[in-house]
C-alpha cells in the first residue's frame, strides 16, 4: 500500500494519540504485532473503494492525515485484535475511544464491519451490531440500531445518505441507496431501489440497472 509516510512513523503517530490512555508496554507490544494485518485489511478495503483519494493509479494509498482514511484504520486495528483474542479488550477500548474522540464516529470493534466499506465525513455516526455486506457506505449523522434487540441485515452496495437511520427488524436489498433524512423501521427495502422518507410510510423507486455504475463503486 502506498503511502507518504513509513510504517514507523504511522505507528509514532498513532502511539502519541493514545498518550492520553497511558498504553503500557504489553499493549504496544499487540499493536505493533496487529499492525500488518491491519494494513492488509485496509489496503484491501482502499483499493475497492471508488474514490480519487484512495488509490493511485489502482494501488491503495494511505493518508493518515485523511480523516476518513485514519477512522477506517483504526478500526480496523481495534477489530483485528479483538478478533486475535478477547482478552485484548483494554486496548481495543483504548482505540476504539481513540476513534470517537478523533472523528465523532462510533464504530466499536465487536461490530462486524465488511472487508470493503466506505466513510465520508462521518461525524455523528453510530453503526450498530447489523449484519453488513461489501460496499456498504454512509454518511455525516447515520444511525444503525436496534429495536427490541433485533438489528438490520444489510445486502452489497448500500449507500445510507446524511442523517439516515435503519433500525430494527429490516432487510436492506442490493443495490440499495437511502436518501438523506430516511427513517427505516421494521422494515424490508427490496433490491435495486432508492428509499425515502419515514416508516411506515416509505416511498420506494426502482433504480434502473444501467446506472448501478453511477451511484455505488466498484
Amino acid at each position: 500500500m502506498l503511502s507518504d509516510f513509513e510504517d514507523d512513523y504511522i505507528l509514532d503517530l498513532l502511539f502519541n494519540q493514545l498518550k492520553l490512555f497511558k498504553l503500557t508496554d504489553a499493549e504496544k507490544n499487540i499493536i505493533i504485532d496487529s499492525f500488518s494485518e491491519t494494513k492488509s485489511r485496509t489496503e484491501y478495503c482502499f483499493v475497492n473503494t471508488n474514490n480519487k483519494y484512495y488509490s493511485k493509479n489502482d494501488v491503495a494509498f494511505f493518508n493518515p492525515f485523511h480523516s476518513g482514511q485514519w477512522c477506517i484504520f483504526l478500526y480496523y486495528l481495534s477489530n483485528t485484535i479483538f478478533i486475535s483474542s478477547v482478552d485484548n479488550r483494554t486496548v481495543c477500548d483504548k482505540i476504539y475511544y481513540l476513534n470517537r474522540m478523533l472523528n465523532s464516529c462510533d464504530l466499536f470493534y465487536e461490530v462486524n464491519l465488511p472487508d470493503i466499506f466506505f466513510l465520508d465525513h462521518p461525524l455523528g455516526t453510530v453503526i450498530g451490531r447489523g449484519i453488513f455486506k461489501n460496499y456498504f457506505s454512509f454518511n455525516q449523522g447515520c444511525t444503525v440500531g436496534n429495536n427490541k434487540g433485533i438489528f438490520p441485515v444489510f445486502g452489497e452496495n448500500v449507500k445510507m445518505l446524511s442523517n439516515t437511520k435503519v433500525l430494527g427488524n429490516s432487510t436492506i436489498g442490493d443495490n440499495v441507496i437511502i436518501s438523506a433524512n430516511s427513517y427505516i423501521k421494521d422494515t424490508d427495502i427490496p433490491s435495486g431501489s432508492i428509499v425515502f422518507g419515514t416508516s411506515p410510510n416509505l416511498i420506494i423507486k426502482k433504480i434502473d440497472a444501467s446506472n448501478y455504475k453511477n451511484y455505488f463503486s466498484k
